[in-house]
């Protein structure tokens, strides 16, 4: 009996995918091939573009921070560079903080999916970002091993609104981005 129940998890694991539109900026969760889920994203930014093609969660960390990007504080905690690289030279009294990156799931080399800010266009390192609470009904859905598919052109333009006409034409994968049944899920799925 325990090896037939062993099987079935695999099988149900196995059914369960991730799909990545860079171009509308979506991430969906599948469940045997339909979505489950639908969330917004922010994924490489020019110079960083996030990697087209077929890969499979790698490894999860509930709570991850970056050992390549993050910000420089001062003695009293205050922002004094941004966006830092970890190679940065640090001046005396002021320290390097990592970025967190919580509810990572590794796809591809360094990058994966996290909780992250959402500015409304492409601006990771090459991660892809998402709302927290999707990264975590994202996390708790995926196992290593499922598959992620990332697909499309990053936008060019920094805002969505610069995309041209003809990409609104084009039909989102799933049909509209978000609806009732591509909410986010209630309560405690996503705790």
């Amino acid at each position: 009996m325990l090896s037939i129940f062993f099987c079935a998890a695999i099988s149900l694991r196995a059914q369960t995918s991730v799909e990545i539109d860079l171009e509308e900026q979506m991430a969906y969760l599948l469940q045997n091939g339909r979505p489950v889920l639908a969330s917004p994203i922010s994924s490489g930014r020019y110079g960083h573009l996030t990697k087209g093609g077929s890969f499979k969660i790698l490894e999860k960390e509930r709570t991850h921070y970056s050992s390549m990007y993050g910000r420089i504080v001062d003695a009293r905690g205050n922002t004094i560079v941004a966006d830092a690289d970890a190679d940065m030279p640090v001046p005396p009294g002021e320290k390097f903080i990592p970025a967190p990156m919580h509810y990572f799931m590794r796809f591809c080399g360094a990058d994966g999916m996290h909780a992250g800010y959402l500015p409304g266009y492409p601006a990771s390192h090459g991660c892809v970002r998402m709302p927290e609470q999707y990264a975590i009904a994202f996390f708790n859905s995926v196992g290593v091993g499922t598959p992620v598919s990332v697909f499309g052109r990053t936008p060019a333009g920094r805002y969505y609104s610069d995309r041209s006409q003809s990409s609104f034409l084009r039909r989102p994968r799933f049909g509209p981005p978000i609806g009732p049944r591509l909410a986010p899920p209630p309560p405690p799925w996503w705790r």
